[in-house]
């Protein structure tokens, strides 16, 4: 698999004061490959959003090398990079600046110097992707949060990138929200091979991802699979995160006599186990 983007012994600190407790993001490597989806999962403090301004240079590191598409970011080269990295927020109503769904899509292409033409034909294209080419001309306000969200990910479709970047895009939403976002990104990886990092602290989210890295007091925790990562359940909420819905299920089950064997990454497992172990004997 190709080396998309990778973060080789990182380490920065906000202010003085902070050195003194702790660094906010701490000697951490990782790699991502072409086509991947990587979650980034931590408590509130962990590093894990300094980690997603140090991948899209926002800021940059006090030590360490962060590369992305086989090049060292740094200053000169900084704008070219992030053309090839979507970013899409926390809160969608911060990201608008359009007065309509595609005036909003069209703003990153304007300032890119795209041309008209191609312009409006990757607009119409990036919106179809996320299924809202049928509210080209509506206020982006008038929106629900999932919406909104949808057409922030257009916006950065738009441009074409290597890389899509979920800063807790989803943390804001409610669940209908939540699912419409989310299975918007696991249909497009699915069909352009998009390579995707989530910062999140929604389990069920990481649950979609390739690979989990785990933060806690800005360093790396652990790293791998879902099925590798949550068979340290207790640790995990040692550190102050939660488990998903159908490992806690399983645990209360469990508590309760019912026969349940191992622990589920999805409700489908956990209802087919019940089904064998409990209903038909």
């Amino acid at each position: 698999m190709n080396e998309i983007l990778s973060l080789q012994n990182i380490s920065y600190t906000y202010t003085p004061e902070e050195l003194e407790k702790r660094k906010a993001v701490d000697n951490i490597s990782f790699t991502v490959n072409d086509g991947e989806w990587i979650a980034i999962v931590g408590h509130n403090g962990s590093g894990k959003s300094t980690l997603a301004k140090l991948m899209n240079g926002l800021i940059f590191p006090e030590s360490g090398e962060v590369r992305i598409l086989g090049e060292s970011l740094n200053e000169e080269n900084l704008w070219a990079i992030r053309s090839q990295m979507g970013m899409v927020f926390q809160n969608p109503d911060n990201q608008f600046v359009g007065a309509t769904v595609q005036d909003d899509v069209a703003f990153a292409l304007e300032n890119n110097g795209v041309p008209f033409e191609d312009m409006i034909k990757r607009v119409h294209e990036s919106l179809a992707q996320v299924k809202m080419d049928e509210f080209l001309d509506r206020e982006p306000h008038h929106l629900s949060g999932g919406q909104k969200q949808r057409v922030a990910i257009a916006g950065a479709l738009a441009l074409k990138p290597k890389i899509l970047i979920l800063d807790e895009a989803t943390s804001m939403l409610d669940p209908q929200g939540r699912h419409e976002v989310l299975s918007t990104v696991r249909r497009l990886r699915e069909e352009t091979h998009l390579t995707v990092l989530s910062i999140t602290h929604d389990l069920e989210e990481a649950l979609l991802a390739d690979r989990i890295l785990v933060m806690n007091e800005g360093r790396k925790y652990t790293e791998g699979t879902p099925t590798e990562v949550f068979a340290r359940g207790d640790e995990l909420v040692q550190l102050g995160l939660d488990l998903p819905f159908t490992m806690k299920m399983s645990q209360l089950l469990r508590a309760q006599g019912v026969e349940v064997k191992g622990n589920h990454m999805s409700e489908e497992e956990l209802v087919n186990d019940l089904w064998t172990s409990n209903f038909n004997k």
